[in-house]
């Protein structure tokens, strides 16, 4: 296993290839061209690199049109790549968080496809606290409650659970140095906010915009005040 994981690591280690997966983690499907633009390299060292990464399964292509579109292979990938940015140092760490520029996307972003930043942990901790879901040994489960919670906001966890993909589980936030939720349910939270305008996404950014509705929603189903 020794030489496969310092295969992986020296792969995500490259510059170019770390901001390809970073810009990714919006979980959006990105051209090859505007990876490029991201990366400030050439058309012709972005495909080398995007061949490297499709190569290790990493990422996914697929074509509309005339156009290839990249994005991050599977969760877990955003899951490693979301927990490598929560192993920076204390101080580099503080400084990234309190920078005024990096504000957005640390109150609230994507993490992939679930809510992340100060507002993912914020409605994590609440529905753990309400007894919405328990944590059992790594993963989250729904309580009774909490099915009755999820069915009144439109989330059906029965249809949920039947998926191949993990369900509910922790994830380390990078920001917050704490966990928000992942899987399938947190992905369908995230989905329900955009739906019912509780958040709206900001453009070429992983950051977004909590909303007056999101202000409300959050406080009369789980007594959040932001």
């Amino acid at each position: 296993m020794e030489k496969e994981i310092s295969q992986i690591t020296t792969l995500i280690g490259d510059q170019v290839r770390t901001i390809i997966l970073w810009t990714l983690l919006d979980g959006r499907a990105y051209t090859a061209t505007e990876l490029a633009i991201s990366a400030n390299t050439s058309p012709q060292n972005i495909s080398m690199h995007l061949n490297k990464l499709l190569k290790a399964e990493l990422l996914t292509v697929h074509s509309q049109g005339r156009h290839r579109y990249y994005s991050i292979s599977k969760p877990e990938v955003a899951h490693v790549i979301e927990g490598i940015g929560s192993l920076l140092p204390k101080e580099i760490h503080k400084t990234i968080v309190t920078n005024k520029d990096n504000s957005a996307i640390t109150f609230c972003r994507t993490c992939y496809d679930h809510l992340a930043g100060k507002i993912g942990v914020l409605v994590t901790d609440a529905i753990l606290e309400q007894k919405i879901i328990e944590l059992q040994k790594d993963c989250y489960v729904v309580t009774e409650k909490g099915r009755t919670f999820f069915s009144g906001i439109g989330i059906d966890t029965n249809e949920l659970s039947k998926q191949r993909r993990i369900f509910a589980r922790p994830c380390l936030d990078w920001s917050e140095r704490t966990h928000h939720l992942a899987g399938s349910l947190g992905s369908d939270i995230l989905k329900r906010m955009l739906e019912l305008h509780c958040v709206r996404r900001m453009k070429n950014s992983r950051a977004l915009i909590l909303t007056s509705e999101g202000q409300s929603f959050l406080y009369e189903k789980l007594k959040i005040s932001v």
